[in-house]
């Protein structure tokens, strides 16, 4: 049986036509639910006016099916809440070329 650790490495190997990052790394992905064979995925876009929704839901959809043929794959797309660059990953924002900080401790922070 698939499991999420599975479904994520698929999530990372679909993309945004419009921004080279996965969709993962880019925070698209709000929820991952698996009941029994019945594999739903909520997901956003950065952008509700995309064109692309469906080519991306439709890659997430075959790829999952591809690693497990006895599934169902719904891809749902809401925008509550809607999309910001600070829901990426800190990979997603490296790949993006945000500068990423390591956390100081407040000892470091008293100025």
């Amino acid at each position: 049986m698939i499991n999420k650790k599975e479904i994520i490495e698929v999530l990372q190997t679909c993309f945004d036509p419009e921004i080279p990052i996965d969709l993962w790394n880019l925070g698209l992905i709000y929820d991952i639910s698996i009941k029994n064979k019945n594999i739903r995925i909520l997901m956003t876009l950065t952008t509700p006016g995309c064109s692309m929704a469906q080519y991306m839901a439709e890659d997430i959809k075959n790829k999952i099916e591809n690693l497990d043929k006895g599934c169902t794959v719904t891809v749902d797309i809401t925008f509550d809440p809607i999309w910001e660059p600070k829901m990426m990953t800190d990979k997603g924002k490296e790949m993006l070329g945000f500068n990423i900080k390591e956390n100081k401790s407040s000892k470091d922070n008293w100025e």
